[in-house]
């Protein structure tokens, strides 16, 4: 079977396991079987290509992580479809944008959505949530819809549980792996909106990769909303664990505790705030995977103190262009900022992987499992990452910035990344953030340093002590003008990073 081939793989996997456990998803833990998921997909995939359904359309898929969205997921790519995913959560304007630019001929949506978008006294309720999509109902879309039968819902729309219980052959579209799979909007603005888009042989290499540096098996059990650990684990023949709470602190480690979980997936604002209300990661977890924004090394710290001796924790260095580049344990990113080398240690770059150091020092990345590109943009060669890297003496990757968070103070440029882990080590900061604000009268840049302190010593007294200190952890050219301490950082973003220009704001402030 060709390795790109994903869907034909996780149903030769759901024929030989068909009584084990897929998919387990809701509140109250409801399971699916390998045997019924692969019965639903070829379900829907032939459900889909009857209603007609042709190679290479766009498919719009509005419907919250569950099980519904794996079978849609997989069947519209066994159809031969390419799967559009939009984040409601960008709001009305950029969810718009985004449509112009794909141009689906298809839509898969909860119910719920479609009467959001007609009933005038549910948009406001809607649009503050992110849940407001115009557009949604077009007339020029197939539809498909998840849920009961609401107001909105287009009358000719296909009811998804209805093609799951129908005819289930295998699907017999022969894909071409090199052309376009899936779309995911992830930057660019609602005059610019940009699509990464990938193939089945690029995402299949992603795959490849994380099971490599993640071992999985039939016995584990992996926590993710998103396909990155879910669709390995579904190749794996394990259990695939979606998170349903609302609340990703308390109830991220509820489900993760009553589903014995053995890899998750997290955010490192989330685990803080897991750490902050003392809730025990359960002994069942073997790989904790912090991703999406880098990890403060008091939080690492704290994770480690909190992970039993059978916990690995790791940090993923990934982005929507290739999944993943690089990972890092614990325990080197520990040893790294002991060090005083500077900078975020990322980890050693794959087998395949080309790692090159633009002359700015931008990282570029070559790699099978590279996008193919953006939507309405030629192909890419090399990916053009925003960040600021260089190579230890080891080869291995080093974050020193994000290229647009440069500051320039006078003739010296000041890459906050390459300092903010040193501060963010020092006894009493529990984060920190380098930020350039413009000076009206010299044009310059003044630098500040916000810190967030870790309860241990009182806000005064910490910024005294950083100003005494700095000068032995900074380049003098790094020295900040001002040193201000917040009870938090800005953050934004289903990834909860770091909102620099909501920072800049604040510090800009009265």
């Amino acid at each position: 079977m060709d390795e790109a081939d994903l869907v034909g793989r996780v149903l030769a996997v759901a024929a030989e396991r068909p009584a084990a456990v897929a998919l387990v998803t809701g509140r109250r833990d409801e399971e699916v079987s390998y045997g019924e998921l692969g019965r639903r997909v070829r379900a829907v995939a032939h459900g889909l290509a009857g209603a007609g359904l042709r190679p290479g359309d766009g498919v719009l898929l509005g419907v919250r992580p569950s099980a519904d969205t794996v079978v849609t997921a997989l069947a519209v790519v066994a159809a031969g479809g390419t799967l559009v995913l939009v984040d409601p959560g960008a709001g009305p304007e950029m969810f718009a944008a985004r449509l112009r630019l794909a141009r689906p001929r298809w839509a898969v949506a909860e119910s719920a959505l479609y009467t959001i978008n007609r009933v005038r006294a549910l948009r406001r309720f809607a649009r503050d949530r992110g849940l407001l999509l115009p557009g949604l109902a077009a007339p020029a879309l197939r539809h498909v819809y998840t849920g009961p039968r609401l107001p909105g819902v287009p009358r000719d729309a296909l009811r998804l549980a209805d093609l799951a219980h129908g005819p289930a052959p295998e699907p017999s579209h022969d894909r071409d792996p090199a052309a376009p799979a899936v779309v995911v909007f992830t930057s660019g603005t609602t005059a610019a909106p940009r699509g990464v888009v990938h193939t089945a042989a690029s995402l299949a290499a992603g795959l490849g990769l994380c099971r490599e540096r993640f071992p999985l098996g039939p016995a584990d059990v992996i926590h993710d909303s998103g396909f990155m650990l879910g669709l390995p684990a579904l190749l794996a023949g394990a259990r695939w664990s979606i998170p349903s709470s609302r609340d990703p602190v308390r109830g991220f480690m509820a489900e993760v505790a009553r589903r014995s979980v053995t890899h998750a997936l997290c955010v490192p604002v989330h685990l803080a705030r897991m750490l902050d209300e003392d809730l025990a990661l359960p002994p069942s977890l073997s790989h904790l995977l912090l991703g999406s924004a880098p990890v403060p090394p008091a939080v690492l710290r704290r994770a480690v103190a909190a992970a039993g001796p059978g916990t690995e924790v790791l940090s993923v260095y990934a982005m929507t262009e290739m999944l993943p580049v690089a990972v890092a344990t614990a325990a080197e990113k520990l040893a790294h900022w002991a060090a005083g080398a500077g900078g975020d240690l990322l980890g050693a770059v794959p087998a395949g992987i080309t790692a090159r150091i633009a002359a700015d020092g931008e990282l570029l990345l070559r790699g099978p499992n590279a996008c193919l590109g953006y939507l309405g943009e030629p192909p890419l060669t090399e990916v053009a990452t925003g960040d600021l890297a260089r190579l230890d003496e080891q080869g291995r990757l080093v974050l020193v910035g994000r290229k647009k968070d440069m500051i320039i103070r006078g003739a010296v440029n000041i890459y906050p990344g390459l300092y903010e882990p040193a501060v963010a080590a020092l006894p009493g900061v529990a984060e920190a953030a380098l930020v350039g604000l413009p000076d009206p009268v010299t044009g310059d840049e003044t630098v500040v340093l916000a810190v967030v302190p870790d309860g241990t010593v009182p806000p005064g007294p910490l910024v005294e002590r950083l100003h005494r200190t700095l000068p032995e952890v900074l380049d003098a050219g790094a020295l900040p003008d001002r040193i201000v301490a917040l009870p938090e950082l800005p953050r934004g973003g289903r990834s909860h990073k770091l909102d620099r220009a909501a920072l800049r704001g604040l510090l800009s402030g009265p």
